[in-house]
């Protein structure tokens, strides 16, 4: 009886002492015991990746403004940085967000409230942007010998609009992010493209009355905001007139 007391008051003592010593107790927050060693828990978290490559800072410093900062509910999907596109190979390894100077970035949003007015289940989606003259340069030696020469700006004699900061290749995309049919893909060079003879092409069964319906609901919230068509091209939309892109504005002359 008296050795069971002596086993009682040895158990009480010891959790007594696991109360009051530190050694006792399981880690604090922000730690971890191991064999009765306190010790710093390891973070094991990893650095956030910068929003902007440096190219892409360089077209921020050239005073371009990153579209989604406008407005983040346009849809944005750089072909040239994939090879999905007429050329089959990335040109933008380093350019994922669609730039532009910021008085077309502003009409871009305001196009984009256009459409939310009239479709509130649509929304803008960029294929192209502003493109620094060195990718020009590549874009046209891709191109040179082949069929498609007459549809690059040859950067030795002339600067596309893309190259001032002041066009955009786009379309409409439904609420799942899917592009609406428009009668042809974005940069294909055929009569289907061509924004003059559309009456023409329903009628002889090249676009369908609905991809008609698409292409006129996106010239209308775009040149409702201020932009200009392209003939050839039914996604392509310039700011201002190409002749007073070079009179006011700067060539983005950047190199990698």
């Amino acid at each position: 009886m008296i050795r069971q007391s002596k086993l009682l008051i040895v158990s009480v003592l010891i959790l007594f002492l696991c109360e009051v010593l530190p050694s006792c107790h399981s880690a604090t927050k922000g730690e971890e015991s191991i064999s009765g060693t306190i010790v710093d828990t390891i973070d094991i978290s990893q650095p956030e990746s910068p929003k902007y490559t440096e190219m892409e800072l360089k077209l921020i410093d050239f005073g371009l403004v990153d579209v989604a900062e406008v407005d983040s509910t346009i849809g944005v999907f750089m072909v040239y940085a994939t090879p999905d596109n007429f050329l089959g190979h990335v040109l933008y390894p380093d350019i994922h967000h669609a730039f532009a100077i910021p008085a077309m970035a502003e009409k871009l949003a305001k196009a984009q409230q256009r459409l939310k007015s009239i479709r509130p289940d649509l929304s803008l989606l960029i294929y192209d942007a502003a493109r620094p003259l060195s990718v020009q340069r590549e874009m046209w030696e891709s191109v040179k010998g082949t069929p498609n020469v007459s549809f690059v700006a040859n950067p030795a004699k002339g600067r596309g609009m893309h190259n001032y900061g002041a066009a955009v290749d786009i379309t409409l995309m439904d609420s799942a992010g899917e592009p609406l049919p428009m009668g042809s893909k974005h940069d294909y060079f055929g009569p289907e493209a061509r924004i003059d003879h559309e009456d023409s092409l329903l009628a002889n069964g090249l676009i369908t009355s609905q991809e008609l319906e698409n292409r006129k609901l996106l010239r209308r919230v775009m040149t409702e905001s201020g932009f200009i068509t392209c003939i050839s091209e039914w996604w392509h939309f310039n700011h201002i007139p190409s002749i007073r892109a070079k009179q006011e504005l700067k060539i983005i002359d950047i190199e990698e």
